[in-house]
């Protein structure tokens, strides 16, 4: 079924074109990977599928039941944010926010789904521990429970893995996975191509040339091709 559907979609800011005529569709359990040069568009695209940019052109249609408020998000962090004094539990129930409807308070449901999140990133032994004091990897899994709290249908992501170690983003790329693998569409910005490919379903190259569709097909394009050859990735993908 599908969830988002993009039609002839122009991206830009203040009437300048970044990119225009762009059509894909985010059906219900797919892991759509944006990749593309810098500059192309990709944090464009999804501050504009969140409503926070208005698209210059075309539109984006949302499957029944879905709208903005059934996203999660998890953009990428500024030096500030990672330097925020509140507690593990305090930033994890503030995705509660995010839901429809007034809230002066967080209700008992609120903060079972927080712990209930907090237990499937593996931190709610750290509840109380200050964001701050957290390594990278530690605050993004508080950032992804935060985001689950906020919706549970899809979550965007926004170059979850920067700053980490290898070690801790190869955790992270399991944790989404993971998540994709209960029913949850990921849609995540890369910057990390060959990664893109390795765990997602479908990817959306977006660019001077553009591509989308199964990442069986983007493998076998002359744009796939190209990208991963740069990441001397491309004959393990051949294979």
């Amino acid at each position: 079924m599908a969830q988002i559907t993009c039609r002839d979609l122009t991206l830009g800011y203040d009437n300048e074109v970044i990119l225009k005529g762009l059509d894909f569709t985010v059906n219900s359990g797919d892991y759509l990977c944006i990749v593309g040069e810098n500059g192309s568009g990709k944090s464009t695209l999804m501050k504009t599928i969140l409503g926070l940019t208005p698209p210059l052109g075309g539109e984006i249609l949302w499957g029944e039941g879905l709208d903005v408020n059934a996203i999660g998000y998890l953009p990428q962090q500024t030096l500030v944010q990672r330097d925020f004094p509140a507690s593990v539990r305090e930033i994890v129930l503030s995705g509660c926010q995010n839901r429809p409807g007034f809230r002066a308070f967080y209700k008992p449901e609120d903060r079972r789904k927080a712990d209930r999140n907090m237990e499937r990133m593996g931190i709610l032994d750290m509840a109380k521990r200050c964001y701050r004091d957290l390594s990278g990897g530690q605050q993004q899994r508080v950032l992804l429970a935060r985001a689950l709290c906020s919706a549970e249908k899809v979550l965007l992501l926004d170059e979850p893995v920067t700053g980490l170690d290898p070690k801790i983003t190869q955790e992270m790329y399991e944790l989404i996975q993971g998540l994709n693998e209960e029913g949850i569409t990921i849609i995540m910005i890369s910057h990390d191509v060959e990664e893109a490919v390795r765990y997602a379903s479908h990817i959306l190259h977006i660019g001077k040339h553009v591509f989308f569709g199964p990442r069986e097909e983007y493998i076998q394009s002359d744009i796939g091709k190209y990208f991963l050859l740069q990441e001397g990735g491309a004959s393990e993908w051949e294979k």
